[in-house]
């Protein structure tokens, strides 16, 4: 069953402060879901809350969700599941891994489960998802259907994941066009629509004809910037991230850079069942399926077939590992990471 904030707030004055998270249970999987922002956002925490339901539906799981929206929510939330005998807390973002590790000391038998974290524990375990796989192949899309030789980037909170998802994509898009020209900003909000719609009017107001986003909610006002430059006569396209979007505004957004966050989750949570979770960072990407830039069928024709080709190769290269993309190493223990 899903759960509500009441729940938590009541939860947690039941548990009190105590820790240990060893409340007995009938050996049923409990998972647990926490974001900051909503699950109507069809991208990022959308496709994280699908997972959870693939968990009740596929693993049998008892799941629940919370929304938490600053650092002390969520340390009740980890307070909360863990002390009423969570094994898994998908803690859906980066902003998560500090809560996560003062949890995980007073909670070890809940492992929590960051995704895009950084730091490490026996029971605090990044979930990498190597986006930048598929956003180095949008890039080569969206120079190759750029009329004016100009792109953007629109960015929410500028971290390491985010980082390395438009490194990735300037890369992608001058391996077809070396002197394409790349447009970044960061509104430092995931769903601020107005921010987000201001920065995506801005790079469009400056000749971009492709916008790429890497926000969350903020994403639907990016895709209504595009359509609307698209109604006063212009050519241009957006591009989709975190999930298949293309079906959010089929008319406008040539692809998307997807992550197939169900099937992270399950397998994350098959490796906790054999006891192969801890210690170590898992990462998922290109090779395993979980990461793939896919084109809005659409509007598959507006891509050269000659580039269509290319892509081609280029994510056949990334799974077999001879075309290594550009990335922000930002996990303990990899170089270059602080």
């Amino acid at each position: 069953m899903l759960r509500s904030r009441a729940w938590i707030l009541t939860l947690a004055a039941a548990v009190g402060c105590g820790g240990g998270g060893d409340t007995e249970t009938d050996g049923t999987l409990r998972a647990a879901l926490l974001t900051t922002g909503p699950v109507s956002d069809a991208g990022w925490y959308a496709g994280a809350y699908e997972g959870l339901l693939r968990l009740e539906e596929e693993r049998s799981a008892a799941v629940s969700h919370q929304q938490t929206a600053t650092p002390a929510e969520f340390d009740e939330a980890f307070l909360a599941y863990a002390s009423s005998g969570y094994d898994l807390v998908f803690a859906h973002g980066f902003e998560y891994q500090d809560a996560a590790m003062r949890a995980g000391p007073r909670f070890p038998n809940t492992t929590f489960v960051v995704s895009g974290g950084g730091q490490i524990s026996d029971n605090v375990v990044p979930l990498i998802f190597r986006l930048e796989e598929a956003t180095y192949l949008a890039g080569m899309a969206a120079a190759a259907v750029t009329e004016t030789g100009t792109i953007g980037m629109v960015g929410g909170v500028e971290i390491p994941p985010v980082q390395g998802t438009f490194r990735a994509f300037e890369a992608g898009a001058r391996a077809i066009r070396p002197d394409v020209e790349i447009l970044e900003s960061f509104t430092g909000d995931w769903n601020d629509v107005g921010a987000a719609k201001e920065a995506a009017v801005a790079q469009l107001n400056r000749g971009a004809d492709v916008l790429v986003h890497n926000v969350d909610a903020g994403s639907f006002a990016i895709f209504q910037a595009v359509r609307e430059a698209v109604e006063e006569g212009r050519t241009v396209w957006a591009i989709g991230m975190n999930n298949d979007q293309n079906e959010v505004a089929p008319d406008v957004i040539l692809g998307s850079a997807v992550i197939r966050i169900p099937q992270a989750f399950l397998t994350v949570a098959d490796s906790w069942a054999e006891g192969g979770l801890g210690g170590a960072a898992i990462y998922t990407g290109a090779a395993d399926g979980v990461v793939d830039f896919v084109v809005n069928p659409a509007l598959a024709d507006r891509i050269p077939t000659d580039v269509m080709s290319r892509i081609d190769e280029a994510r056949s290269a990334i799974r077999d590992g001879t075309l290594e993309v550009p990335r922000v190493p930002f996990v303990e223990g990899e170089t270059g990471a602080s």
